[in-house]
């Protein structure tokens, strides 16, 4: 969040947190190698090589919604089987989702089947984006940081999607964290995922 000269506050567009988020998350998926793929994550319903195709999957489908278009995730199509050009392709679609969420009126309005907000569904991108790059940090032994920019609209947006998420078994139960632990640490900690964690095990 950024603040005027004129003192009052001026909050960030999804899509220059997205470019935020994904200047930190790209490095950790061009970071991971192949021999890594089939190791465990802190998603316990993926393995590496399904967590990238299932984020993969994410930043091409929510480009779609920034443009009020409907998308799809009847299905995950293997991404990371196409050809070893993977990491690159999925550098290409981190850009196009920053792109898609910055163009003009992609904050407005609702978006989604469910009609959701706009601004709501492009936090949501964004926050799978910012956790499943930890995810995947976390899995591969990679150095992974998130800028506090980013932190305080996603701790809203979960805020607000937790009781749904839960309900629906995408997160898990808030695990335990100090009162003064850091911002992201609390952020994973809502989501169910233990912030402490060193592996994917």
């Amino acid at each position: 969040m950024d603040t005027q000269a004129n003192g009052q506050a001026q909050v960030d567009g999804v899509g220059e947190l997205m470019a935020v988020a994904a200047e930190h998350a790209v490095p950790v998926v061009a970071g991971i190698g192949d021999q890594a793929l089939t190791g465990p994550t802190p998603c316990a319903d993926y393995d590496v090589k399904s967590l990238v195709n299932h984020l993969f999957h994410v930043i091409v489908e929510f480009q779609k919604l920034a443009a009020k278009k409907d998308s799809d995730f009847s299905s995950t199509p293997d991404r990371v089987g196409e050809g070893a050009d993977w990491r690159e392709r999925f550098a290409r679609e981190a850009d196009a989702l920053v792109a898609a969420w910055s163009a003009p009126g992609a904050e407005e309005g609702e978006s989604g089947a469910m009609k959701m907000p706009a601004r709501l569904v492009g936090s949501m991108a964004l926050l799978d984006l910012t956790v499943h790059a930890w995810d995947l940090a976390r899995a591969t032994g990679q150095v992974y940081e998130v800028p506090a920019r980013v932190v305080a609209p996603l701790a809203a947006a979960v805020a607000e999607l937790a009781p749904t998420a839960r309900s629906m078994g995408v997160f898990g139960e808030p695990v335990p964290v100090a009162a003064d632990a850091p911002g992201f640490e609390r952020l994973l900690a809502a989501t169910g995922r233990d912030p402490y964690r060193v592996s994917g095990r």
